[in-house]
């Protein structure tokens, strides 16, 4: 297809949607945003009971966050969904998260529906992130291009911010612990009638560790402590205006202050963060259920590093978004329809040969359920200033076959266009670059009795094109990732717990010195378990283990990162109504590990916090 028709296409969609949706009349009132607590939104664009999904997706919802003190983003997200993680050094270093062996690249972070990451890296920014500003995560395993574009080739992260509720809710938290730790976030939440608000601050700061051992590379090491300081806000308003319609906007700004190793040791090296995730929303709900959706959004990730006195450098990443999306309900299921516009700019003190792209895109999805069936399918057609037309497209099917017994299939495709970095970094990108195209399948069993369930899942995938870095940027020619992951999740009396266990194979097949090769940081086994039992109300305890196979540092498996384990406790103590005691114990073994070749992990580490949340 020309890129003169994509845009006449996507240009054309609005008048259409917004015809279609006009004659079909009014309906009451918009959705209110806490109909988010009881289906999950990620797999299909559209708010869907997880019941009748036939996508494997993780739920961390607002009680598992409080619970993971001292933990960062990424480390949450291993602990709770099962995913990889590598880490450079403590608190607000860099992270990169591995959604079933594929690249930190290939995994899409979405805050509130904007999309959120550096154009230059070309991976989500996860240190960045206050965890206070945080109501829920949803983690969809496996590719939806066919749903978002590129890069969410293995998964995709959503992370909803809080939001308003009726009535007046103050809360204010106070945290202390290990490598200095100290935190402090205040906030309200409120609505009365058609309007709803969410405003909240919060701080942290650590004096944190050395972040680095004697085994880094480019011998960067310096034996001081590493810390880091954030400060953040965020906000959310949503307005009824009129009987179907409804206003929303929301706002996410932090700012992070984060110590690093140059190995000179003459100079404090430092890299200030900004984050800026702005929405805006206009919503008209009409008859039968049919809502249509604009959405105005910003991004902004800036980073300003400063090496020495008179050694600065700036790398910022700008993303303009707009989208417009109508569901309708049909007698297959749920009709979506919709057209996105994306800038992305790049402003830097790197000579980029090329500084921006425009990307175009038009989607479509059916997602339905009856009786024991659920089923899902998608297609999106994406057209990017520097590489052309990408199509792509999903399937996937689900079947409760006996009471309890139920099995699901999918297959995808997908692609990820090559960072700024990979393409026009100097004396490192390569122009020549091209996008990574990803083709994927799975196949699912699961069985509920009582109050628990076991899910065993099969997963393939293929990549070509695969982008590697050594000793410049190349594509090469295939990548094959297989696996299997085995959840099982149950409660009883005052007990809760669940395991997930991951089998991996993530090998480069590209005939050469480096065939059959393991993917660098990947481990082939990883176990998580997790218990918890509450007394009552006024009890809560909890314990976290964590055991992860040994991993190579590089692409030609020389460099051996030993496996590990780790364990984590965890206690709640309500006070009273409106006042609750938190401990946390992490790494109570003081286990020594590392997730990146000479970067450290935090030992032994108590933490303390306390909530007071009025109950009214």
């Amino acid at each position: 297809m020309k890129k003169s028709e994509l845009r006449a296409r996507v240009a054309a969609i609005p008048v259409a949607v917004l015809g279609l949706a006009g004659a079909l009349g009014v309906s009451g009132a918009a959705a209110q945003g806490t109909e988010l607590e009881a289906v999950v939104v990620t797999a299909t664009r559209t708010p869907v009971p997880p019941d009748q999904l036939a996508a494997q997706v993780v739920v961390i919802d607002r009680t598992a966050i409080e619970q993971a003190q001292g933990a960062t983003l990424a480390g949450l997200l291993q602990r709770a969904a099962g995913v990889q993680i590598s880490s450079s050094g403590g608190l607000g270093k860099a992270s990169t998260v591995f959604i079933r062996g594929t690249e930190g690249r290939h995994v899409l972070l979405l805050i509130d529906g904007v999309r959120y990451g550096s154009a230059t890296l070309g991976t989500p920014n996860w240190d960045n992130l206050p965890l206070a500003a945080i109501e829920r995560i949803e983690v969809l395993k496996g590719p939806a291009a066919a749903l978002y574009g590129s890069d969410a080739v293995g998964g995709v992260v959503q992370i909803f911010t809080r939001r308003g509720q009726e009535g007046f809710h103050p809360h204010a938290e106070l945290g202390l612990g290990a490598y200095g730790r100290r935190s402090v976030a205040l906030g309200v939440a409120g609505g009365q009638g058609g309007l709803s608000y969410r405003f909240g601050v919060s701080s942290l700061r650590e004096s944190g560790f050395s972040a680095t051992n004697p085994a880094v590379p480019f011998g960067l090491h310096h034996p001081d402590a590493d810390g880091f300081e954030q400060d953040a806000l965020d906000a959310s308003v949503r307005l009824a205006l009129a009987p179907g319609w409804a206003l929303s906007a929301n706002g996410l700004l932090a700012s992070g202050d984060n110590a690093f190793d140059s190995g000179s040791g003459a100079f404090a090296v430092r890299g200030l963060t900004t984050t800026r995730v702005l929405g805006l929303g206009l919503e008209r709900t009409w008859a039968a259920g049919a809502r249509t959706q604009l959405r105005l959004n910003r991004a902004d990730d800036l980073t300003r590093n400063f090496m020495s006195a008179t050694n600065a450098s700036h790398i910022d990443t700008r993303r303009r978004q707009w989208t417009l999306q109508h569901d309708q309900p049909t007698g297959l299921g749920t009709l979506t329809l919709g057209a996105e516009h994306t800038r992305e700019q790049v402003n830097s003190s790197v000579a980029y040969t090329v500084r921006e792209r425009r990307i175009e895109g038009v989607f479509v999805g059916l997602q339905g359920s009856a009786g024991p069936h659920a089923w899902q399918a998608s297609a999106r057609q994406d057209d990017n200033s520097q590489f052309g037309s990408a199509s792509t497209g999903s399937l996937a099917y689900a079947f409760e076959f006996a009471e309890g017994w139920r099995m699901r299939a999918a297959h995808g495709t997908s692609f990820k266009v090559p960072s700024f970095n990979q393409l026009y970094w100097p004396g490192f990108g390569n122009p020549s670059t091209q996008p990574e195209r990803g083709r994927s399948s799975e196949i699912g069993l699961s069985y509920e009795f009582g109050q628990q369930s076991l899910q065993l899942t099969r997963f393939e995938q293929r990549i070509r094109g695969f982008i590697t870095a050594a000793p410049t940027v190349a594509n090469v020619p295939r990548v094959q990732i297989d696996g299997w992951n085995l959840v099982w999740q149950g409660s009883a009396d005052d007990w809760r717990w669940r395991t997930d266990l991951e089998l991996l194979e993530a090998r480069n097949r590209t005939p050469g010195a480096n065939f059959d090769r393991q993917l660098p940081r990947r481990a082939e086994q990883q176990l998580a378990l997790s218990v918890e039992r509450a007394w009552g109300d006024a009890w809560w305890l909890g314990a976290h283990a964590l055991l992860v196979g040994e991993r190579f540092d590089d692409a030609a498996n020389t460099q051996r990162l030993p496996g590990y384990g780790k364990l984590d406790l965890s206690a709640e103590h309500q006070l009273s109504s409106d006042w609750r005691l938190q401990l946390r114990l992490n790494n109570v073994g003081d286990k020594r590990y590392e997730t990146a070749l000479g970067f450290n992990q935090p030992g032994r580490a108590l933490f303390a916090s306390l909530t007071w949340q009025p109950q009214r």
